[in-house]
């Protein structure tokens, strides 16, 4: 599913390089369950956007559900990101007088697919929010939000999930209710799932760590005992 070869990342600031990742190389597999972690300044973020087609590696490859990136155009990376990948951010990133349907719905408008709808709806029961349709943001407790932000996530059938620390604005209760809704994902319909979280308690929902420091990776191992959250929720899509 995912493939990085040797990669890095050289940002200039004036007349100096900052090296954000050095040669990085890792592999995902369809249904996976990865948490990447690390420091402030490790590289993480940064290999979670190159992952997520929103930057592109100085050197090195990276392949995405058999899709080599490294050389594709802005518009092509658009385009991928677009069909292939699934955002959750830690903000949400909800349009503040839109409903919930309307918000699951608007990637389905920038693919022009059909049957908007009907997707948008699947996709929220998926979450548990079949009954919040046409609330607003405002209308909504701060899990409810994310819950359509992973909604959002779904309903075009990505390759893959990229959660940058989804759970970061949520009180202990929710973040557990949120990590249920991904592992059940994850367990029942085999989606493929990578975390960006400073918590190892978050990581611990997982199934595999990968921990980055100074741009390398010096961690990459299973989860050794793997917490499964607890919620009443069942995934219906």
């Amino acid at each position: 599913m995912i493939q990085v070869r040797d990669v890095t990342k050289i940002y200039r600031v004036g007349h100096m390089e900052v090296h954000a990742l050095r040669g990085v190389s890792l592999e995902i597999a369809g249904g996976d369950f990865v948490a990447i972690m690390g420091p402030s300044g490790s590289g993480k973020s940064t290999l979670m956007n190159i992952i997520g087609c929103l930057d592109q590696p100085t050197t090195g490859t990276y392949s995405l559900d058999g899709i080599e990136t490294s050389r594709l155009s802005d518009d092509e990376l658009a385009l991928v990101r677009n069909r292939k990948i699934g955002f959750v951010f830690q903000s949400f990133n909800l349009l503040a007088r839109t409903n919930a349907l309307e918000q699951v719905e608007l990637p389905l408008i920038y693919a022009h697919a059909k049957d908007r709808r009907q997707r948008a709806l699947r996709a929220l029961d998926a979450v548990g929010l079949s009954d919040r349709v046409r609330h607003k943001p405002t209308e909504l407790s701060g899990g409810q939000q994310q819950r359509v932000a992973i909604a959002r996530a779904l309903v075009t059938n990505p390759a893959i999930v990229l959660a940058d620390e989804p759970t970061g604005a949520l009180d202990t209760k929710t973040s557990e209710e949120i990590m249920a809704i991904f592992q059940r994902l994850n367990r029942e319909m085999g989606l493929t799932i990578v975390f960006v979280t400073h918590e190892a308690e978050i990581a611990a929902f997982t199934k595999r760590l990968i921990m980055i420091r100074d741009g390398q990776i010096v961690r990459d191992e299973p989860v050794a005992r793997q917490r499964i959250a607890e919620t009443p929720l069942a995934v219906t899509a």
